[in-house]
């Protein structure tokens, strides 16, 4: 197993871990706001009609650079609880290669039972961004 996805898997892991420590769902939702309320905050130059993810309930903007190899996003929302989903997915595939974030899919999203806790809005919000971002990988490939 190459380092990259070796590092992967103890990120996707630790996700699961912590969520496994919460006893509900009210619990792991106010873990998610609270994961959402640690993101860096987007200058509002950025928050523009470009930047806008489409296919999210809440307004959701991605920006990304590519340096030395790798991709470096930076995500907001002005939902808590997306906020929240944004850092859980930063965790997996921000500061990666291309190849990387297009070959690891983010299985903790079913392992934590998130995907069966969203709204169909939110979970397709989710979907929206994270083929964004496998999206914008591929350009780089």
């Amino acid at each position: 197993m190459s380092q990259s996805k070796q590092h992967d898997t103890q990120a996707q892991t630790e996700i699961i871990e912590t969520f496994e420590m919460f006893d509900d769902w009210l619990e792991k939702y106010q873990y998610i706001i609270d994961l959402g309320k640690q993101l860096p905050a987007m200058d509002d130059a950025h928050k523009t009609e470009e930047n806008l993810l489409q296919g999210c309930q809440s307004q959701v903007w991605l920006i990304h650079e590519f340096q030395d190899g790798k991709l470096h996003f930076q995500a907001n929302s002005d939902a808590a609880i997306v906020s929240g989903l944004i850092a859980l997915v930063m965790t997996i595939y921000n500061d990666r290669s291309p190849s990387y974030i297009i070959e690891v899919e983010p299985d903790f999203i079913e392992k934590i039972g998130l995907a069966s806790h969203l709204s169909s809005t939110r979970s397709n919000g989710l979907n929206a961004m994270i083929a964004k971002i496998k999206h914008t990988a591929a350009a780089y490939q």
